[in-house]
């Protein structure tokens, strides 16, 4: 039967859904997309990093950066052992390390975000020093809605936390290795997105000024009110290490300007996406 007779009989026999039935299956799905990286999972059209971000300043050699290790990075294929060779730093590990300002002015070319497993994610970033680390490794920081299709599936912080594979939300109150909670994974095996650290995405609000809630659930939900002199809200998602109940899928919070970068532990920081 021709691929029209096939499209018309099911129109007749059963509406719109059985003619995308009727259709092949390299017709009913989107256009092929590209493999992302190693570092990173396809969720839709989106390459997002599998683990959160570590920040790394590469040095300059006769007044020019490592290119090579910078292509790795910008390719998803560095490892810990290329940085390390290539005499690369890892900042955020303190309050106030990072070689340029909270702004992010002076940040381009600098600074680094690499997705690798078992290492402490960088902290004590701003929103701009975030989104210009994504930016020098050919990322970005994701959407609040990408973020969200990507943290589906991950375990709730109210499901406790056992110290060792579950999420981090309050066990040992300070940022694990990424990828080191074997269960706190989404559905496309991307880790560590309800607590360790707080993640920033891409989205500005209104200061948010308030708590607010979720019903029937208890995570965080800081996202109400709105300030109208001041910065705006720069929004962290997913809880961190010390939210307990309230770190989830759903957490997420609108009080912090994109130009904060200090919090108590240092529990603020995030992932890029292509």
């Amino acid at each position: 039967m021709s691929l029209a007779s096939r499209v018309r009989r099911s129109v007749g026999t059963g509406g719109f859904g059985a003619m995308l039935l009727a259709l092949p299956l390299s017709l009913r799905q989107p256009a092929d997309l590209s493999p992302c990286p190693p570092d990173a999972m396809r969720i839709a059209s989106v390459c997002m990093d599998r683990y959160e971000a570590s920040v790394w300043e590469i040095p300059t050699a006769g007044g020019r950066r490592n290119r090579m290790l910078i292509t790795k990075i910008q390719n998803g294929t560095a490892q810990l052992a290329d940085l390390i060779a290539g005499g690369a730093t890892q900042k955020g590990l303190a309050g106030g390390d990072y070689p340029c300002n909270a702004d992010g002015q002076n940040c381009v070319g600098r600074i680094f975000a690499v997705s690798l497993r078992g290492v402490t994610p960088s902290a004590y970033v701003s929103w701009f020093q975030a989104q210009q680390a994504c930016a020098n490794s050919g990322k970005r920081l994701p959407t609040n809605t990408e973020w969200q299709m990507a943290v589906a599936g991950t375990p709730d912080g109210s499901r406790g936390d056992d110290g060792a594979t579950d999420c981090n939300t309050g066990s040992v109150f300070t940022a694990a290795p990424t990828g080191s909670r074997q269960r706190c994974h989404s559905g496309w095996g991307v880790y560590d997105m309800v607590g360790n650290v707080s993640e920033w995405v891409g989205d500005w609000v209104p200061l948010s000024t308030t708590c607010g809630s979720w019903p029937g659930r208890d995570d965080a939900q800081c996202f109400a009110g709105a300030a109208t002199t001041g910065e705006p809200g720069a929004l962290i998602r997913g809880g961190n290490y010390n939210d307990e109940s309230n770190a989830g899928p759903l957490a997420i919070g609108g009080v912090n300007p994109p130009s904060f970068s200090y919090y108590s532990g240092g529990s603020v920081g995030f992932r890029c996406a292509r």
